[in-house]
């Protein structure tokens, strides 16, 4: 069914005669969710990224009476959407994770500062980007990682959006180049200039599987030891050499037992304080984690998104902020007597 509606489309789209202003939703809207994903991969934010795709879509309304079908209605789509993320990115710093930003890993047991005025990475609920196609969604997944996403702030916008169109989009040079009003060679220059930057910061897109039965019940006992805010518990099951980072906070933390350190003398809650509610976000598993507040109610902390490798949890982007749960969809508080189903 989506082979047929995706030819239909296209024999839309490539249809010499002067399209009807009545056919752009049917045209357009199968690609909401593919131009969302791509607009985030263009500047690390949700919110950005969603305001994009209105922009693409409006612009692509406006000039829809011109549209001549020499290119398929998704690669016209894609040209708009790109042109609109880079016009919003100029002057524009990137959106980094805390590791981004250069400094070395911080002591767990001093004082954790917190900046608002950066704009940090934010990460992607999995039901706002996941392709339709279930041949696609684990190659979609694989470029929507956050370490990926947080990759490509690396890149000046320009070389981001060819390594996007090139690598992830898989699109001719001479595409790209029409795409970006320039040349073949400028965009084989600059795609050659991005994978030096992302292989000299090893950088990349990890290939994305479901967890294994293993690490699915590792997950289930990963929720269990915040309940029982049970370090020892949580530190066996971060790799030696784990990352934990937890925006806006400025700091970094590596190691286990420095994550564990972390956990047990700066985080406030104790025992039977900590509630998870499961989700999904960048492709991974993640956990809203809610905390009990003097009503005894349980109340939105921070998102935790986790990357999970063959010996345990090596990252966790612990992501601060009531919006993150709005985002994803994750209830404003739970009830004293919450039970996980």
């Amino acid at each position: 069914m989506a082979t047929q509606t995706h030819e239909r489309h296209t024999a839309l789209a490539t249809n010499p005669e002067a399209p009807e202003v009545g056919d752009f939703p049917q045209v357009t809207d199968p690609y909401r969710r593919e131009l969302l994903a791509h607009c985030y991969r263009m500047t690390g934010s949700v919110h950005d990224a969603e305001d994009l795709v209105q922009e693409t879509y409006l612009r692509a309304w406006r000039a829809y009476h011109g549209f001549e079908g020499r290119s398929s209605v998704r690669t016209w789509l894609y040209r708009i959407a790109t042109n609109v993320c880079l016009t919003a990115l100029e002057g524009r710093g990137r959106r980094p994770m805390p590791v981004g930003l250069g400094a070395p890993a911080s002591d767990a047991t001093g004082p954790v500062e917190q900046n608002g005025e950066i704009p940090w990475l934010e990460p992607v609920p999995d039901a706002m980007v996941d392709s339709a196609d279930p041949a696609t969604v684990v190659t979609d997944r694989d470029t929507i990682r956050l370490a990926f996403v947080a990759a490509l702030q690396h890149l000046p916008a320009r070389q981001r959006a060819v390594l996007i169109l090139r690598d992830v989009l898989r699109w001719r040079a001479a595409e790209v180049a029409g795409a970006l009003e320039t040349t073949t060679a400028s965009v084989n220059s600059a795609l050659q200039r991005a994978h030096a930057t992302m292989e000299k910061a090893n950088l990349s897109a990890d290939t994305v599987s479901e967890p294994t039965p293993e690490q699915k019940e590792m997950l289930d006992r990963y929720v269990q030891a915040f309940w029982d805010k049970d370090i020892g518990a949580i530190v066996s099951m971060l790799t030696e050499d784990a990352i934990w980072e937890m925006p806006p906070y400025t700091g970094w933390y590596q190691g286990a037992e420095t994550i564990g350190l972390l956990i047990g003398t700066q985080c406030p809650g104790g025992a039977h304080d900590m509630r998870m509610v499961p989700t999904r976000a960048n492709g991974q598993p993640a956990f809203g984690l809610y905390m009990r507040g003097p009503d005894d109610a349980f109340h939105p902390f921070h998102l935790q998104v986790l990357t999970i490798g063959p010996g345990g949890v090596e990252h966790v982007g612990a992501f601060f902020g009531e919006e993150v749960f709005a985002t994803f969809g994750l209830p404003d508080r739970l009830p004293s007597d919450y039970v996980p189903a």
